[in-house]
């Protein structure tokens, strides 16, 4: 069951790329990210900060896959406890933006994201997951 939890938060992960995607390519989603600082498209830094979230959140994703076991993968444990802190970081962050409608809709989904990386992880540590082999 590691996995399938794995492989729901790299999805879950892979949806705010796409977010991100269509934040770069100048979507008017301003008010739902970045604090809502920005109604409509988001100004090139805005972007800018978009294009760095998704090598992020591809590597969040992974990361947790790989922690949970999953065939072919074999990064260190360690990088799962990034993933896991970054979610826990992003989570509470969003709790803390200054927009009604980024709160709403982005501190559930970090929540739940947050929740599923602290799982996966949770399992290695009582070696439950198959990634719990791996050295630290």
């Amino acid at each position: 069951m590691t996995v399938q939890v794995a492989q729901f938060y790299a999805m879950g992960c892979l949806a705010v790329v796409f977010f991100q995607v269509a934040l770069i390519g100048g979507l008017p989603l301003g008010a739902w990210t970045q604090g809502g600082r920005y109604r409509g498209a988001l100004p090139w830094r805005g972007r800018l900060v978009a294009a760095v979230a998704v090598p992020v959140h591809l590597f969040q994703g992974l990361a947790i896959v790989s922690a949970a076991g999953f065939p072919g993968m074999g990064w260190p444990l360690w990088t799962g406890w990034v993933a896991f802190g970054t979610s826990v970081i992003v989570a509470v962050l969003s709790g803390f933006s200054a927009s009604g409608e980024e709160r709403a809709v982005w501190l559930p989904v970090n929540m739940v994201m947050a929740a599923l990386a602290g799982y996966v992880m949770l399992m290695t540590l009582t070696g439950q997951a198959a990634g719990a082999v791996q050295s630290v």
